[in-house]
This record gives C-alpha cells, sequence and structure tokens, in this order.
C-alpha cells in the first residue's frame, strides 16, 4: 500500500507536530505540500519534508484550485480561519485533519460538516484527549460496567499560571475578536471528552465565569505606568514576569515550546528583542485581553448523569483531573493513573499508564490523533476516527450553548 499523501495548511507549531509523524512514519505518510504565509515556518516545513518548491505556497487556495494532487489535508491555521480551507478541500475530494476548535461560531461548523457529508470524505477533529492511552483505558473501564452506571462526573482543567499568560493574555487566544472565546479555544477538548466518556448527549446546561484577575484596574502599584516586563520595577516579585519565565525556558536548554512561540531565534539575544518588542513581553495587566481566567460549566446528559467541569487558569502546571461517581464504584484518574475504589468489596485498585511511542504531546494524543487520521485515511475506515463530524458538531454546539449559558446567566436546553 504507498504512503498516504498529505498537504499541511498552516505550518505552525501545530502543523509542525502533526507532520512530524510522517518523519518517523515515512512508509504510511507522505507530507507533499504546504500553505503557510510566514516564509520562516513554510521553509521549514519545505526543508523538513523535501517538499517540491512549487508546492510550498503563502496562500491555501493556490493549492485549493489545482486539481487533487493528495490524498489528505492537514487544517491547522488560526481558529477563525478553519471554515474557508475545510469546505474548499471537501469539495476537491480531499480527506480532512482539522485542528479543533471546528469554527468560531455554530454556522461555520454546520457548514464543514454539510461538505464534509456531501462530498463523503473521511474526516477528523483534532480532540486528542479521546486519542491518549489513559483515555482509552479509562473508556474501557466505565464501558466494562466495573462502576456500574455513571451518575456524575467532576472534572478539573487546571490551565497553569504560565501557560495562561502565556496563551490567553499575551498570546493568540487572549481575545475573543481575533479568536475565540476560552471555552471553545481551550476547553472544547474536556466538553468534548466528557461526552465521550459519558456516552450520552448533552441535553442541558449552565455556566458561570469572568475575566477576575488579569485586567488593568489589578495592576500592582509597585509596577507603576511599565507596559513591559524588562522596564518594570516589580517584575522581580510578579509571578507573571515574562522576563524571568522565558529566560529560564532558555537557561534550562527548553527551546520547544512555548519559547519556540515568541520568536524564532532561540538565543540570549533573540529572547531579549521578543520582549522588548513582541507582545509576549508585555505587562500581562496591559494587555488586550478579555477570555475569562475561570468557568464553571455544568452539564445534564440524555442518560441522566449530570457533570461539572472546571476551567482554572491560576494553577500549578499540572494535567487534568477527573473523578467518576458510578452505582458500584468510583474512578479518580489524573491523566496519567487511574484509581478506581470499588463498593462491594472496599478495596482500591491502581492502574498505572501506559504511553504510546513518538510524539507524546497531550499525553500521546497528538500521536493517536494522527496515527488514527491516517490509518483510516489509508484502509478507508471512518470507524477509526474517534471524533468525526456529527459528534464532533454536536459538542461544539455544547460549547456554543455552554458561553451562552454564561452571558446570559440562564440554563440552556440543547436540542436535536
Amino acid at each position: 500500500m504507498p504512503p498516504v499523501t498529505l498537504l499541511i495548511i498552516g505550518a505552525g507549531n501545530r502543523g509542525k507536530v502533526y507532520a512530524r509523524y510522517a518523519l518517523a512514519h515515512p512508509d504510511q505518510v507522505r507530507v507533499i505540500g504546504v500553505a503557510e504565509p510566514r516564509e520562516f515556518f513554510r521553509t521549514r516545513m519545505v526543508q523538513a519534508h523535501d517538499i517540491a518548491p512549487e508546492n510550498g505556497v503563502t496562500d491555501w487556495q493556490e493549492l485549493a484550485s489545482r486539481p487533487k494532487f493528495a490524498d489528505a489535508v492537514i487544517i491547522t491555521t488560526p481558529d477563525a480561519q478553519h471554515r474557508d480551507p475545510a469546505v474548499a478541500f471537501a469539495n476537491q475530494g480531499y480527506d480532512i485533519l482539522l485542528e479543533k476548535p471546528m469554527a468560531p461560531d455554530p454556522e461555520s461548523c454546520q457548514q464543514i460538516v454539510d461538505a464534509i457529508s456531501a462530498n463523503k470524505s473521511i474526516f477528523a477533529v483534532c480532540h486528542v484527549l479521546r486519542y491518549t492511552t489513559y483515555t482509552r483505558r479509562l473508556k474501557e473501564l466505565v464501558t466494562s460496567g466495573l462502576i456500574g452506571d455513571i451518575v456524575s462526573v467532576q472534572h478539573l482543567e487546571p490551565v497553569g499560571y504560565w501557560h495562561y499568560a502565556h496563551s490567553f493574555v499575551r498570546g493568540n487566544w487572549r481575545n475573543e475578536a481575533e479568536s475565540s472565546f476560552m471555552l471553545l479555544a481551550k476547553s472544547c477538548h474536556d466538553i468534548d471528552w466528557l461526552r465521550y466518556i459519558v456516552g450520552s448527549r448533552c441535553v442541558q446546561v449552565s455556566s458561570y465565569g469572568s475575566l477576575l484577575h488579569f485586567r488593568k484596574e489589578n495592576k500592582p502599584a509597585a509596577a507603576g505606568d511599565a507596559m513591559r516586563c524588562l522596564d518594570c520595577a516589580y517584575e522581580p516579585g510578579c509571578p507573571y514576569s515574562a522576563k524571568r519565565f522565558y529566560n529560564g525556558r532558555l537557561r534550562e536548554g527548553k527551546s520547544g515550546w512555548p519559547l519556540d512561540v515568541i520568536t524564532t531565534d532561540i538565543s540570549v539575544a533573540g529572547v531579549e528583542a521578543a520582549l522588548r518588542n513582541g507582545p509576549y513581553g508585555r505587562c500581562v495587566y496591559e494587555c488586550d485581553n478579555d477570555v475569562v481566567d475561570h468557568q464553571v460549566v455544568n452539564l445534564e446528559y440524555e442518560n441522566g448523569a449530570t457533570a461539572s467541569f472546571t476551567m482554572i487558569a491560576t494553577t500549578e502546571s499540572r494535567e487534568r483531573e477527573t473523578t467518576i461517581f458510578g452505582t458500584r464504584g468510583e474512578l479518580r484518574g489524573d491523566s496519567k493513573h487511574i484509581v478506581h475504589h470499588d463498593f462491594l468489596t472496599e478495596q482500591t485498585t491502581t492502574y498505572e499508564g501506559e504511553h504510546l511511542a513518538g510524539d507524546n504531546g497531550h499525553g500521546g494524543g497528538d500521536y493517536g490523533a494522527i496515527k488514527s487520521f491516517v490509518e483510516a485515511v489509508a484502509r478507508r475506515d471512518p470507524s477509526l476516527i474517534l471524533s468525526g463530524p456529527e459528534e464532533s458538531l454536536e459538542t461544539h454546539l455544547t460549547v456554543f450553548a455552554a458561553e451562552q449559558a454564561r452571558r446570559e446567566k440562564r440554563s440552556i436546553q440543547l436540542t436535536y
């Protein structure tokens, strides 16, 4: 069987992560084209995958306008730029792996699904949490009846104080008008994951949250008028110091994410210039951010189970944590280990996590998602996809309803 051929639409961090699978498995998949407006990232992809010069372009429309010349595309453009390439490549007959979220509004999500359905494309959304070995094991335990029927779930996403400051105060997902609201940009993973674990559709949702801390009025008085960490007298005492964080990563030799996001020059001078002139050196209290820094979502499912989800920015950086309450027992997990307590025997058992070979991003989920997609395309078997069009649309609509509930301070019923 010849290797699956791919086009990468958007060669930033996420595009690079998924394309890396082709370097590890050239017998299974090859990257033969890339569209990326930024020269550095486009050139890096072209060189890494030995892409023909004419197939390394600045605008995805140039590739979409040609007769179909690859099996599939991976779309990892900014959130607000997902719909148009997804629809265009579906109409050209390509199979599609689409980075989450599908799109920043329900109508665009529906248009993508309609195009996929009309063209019978194999389609996967990068809800990578479904593809981790931890999730696979947890799902097996739940499905086996080990804890009886699920009654309720508590699920926590501790974003991490520095991750939030990097991505959602200073970074690309800080402003709803430029990307999308926080629950969609970061936590559509979690709403989708809960639906997968519970195994039932959400029928009612409520939500509360706000941007509480990262606001100008909370700027410490000692920071004065400083707009950047490099100029701030308060910087040594600030938990969100860009100077301490990024320079610390540089000293530790951690040149990948998130350092490679702020600059392509991974050196003392390069980081200094980025903090002096770029968005990542700004004071967290002086940015144009407007996405929430804490949010809770309450969900009721068609089978009667309930779930509570919490997204919180101001945490130690760690993995997601979940407790599943069943009629015969309880499961507690931290994205690596699973602890089971049985009500009948009153015994507690711990299941150690396993790890996928290869890319271990998102606990192996990145690797699992691209692996499943490539196999589905090669075999023409959409059953290998855990996050196909209809269920992905369903969980996105739950996210949009939850955000509506937060803004309107009311419960929202979902109908299908």
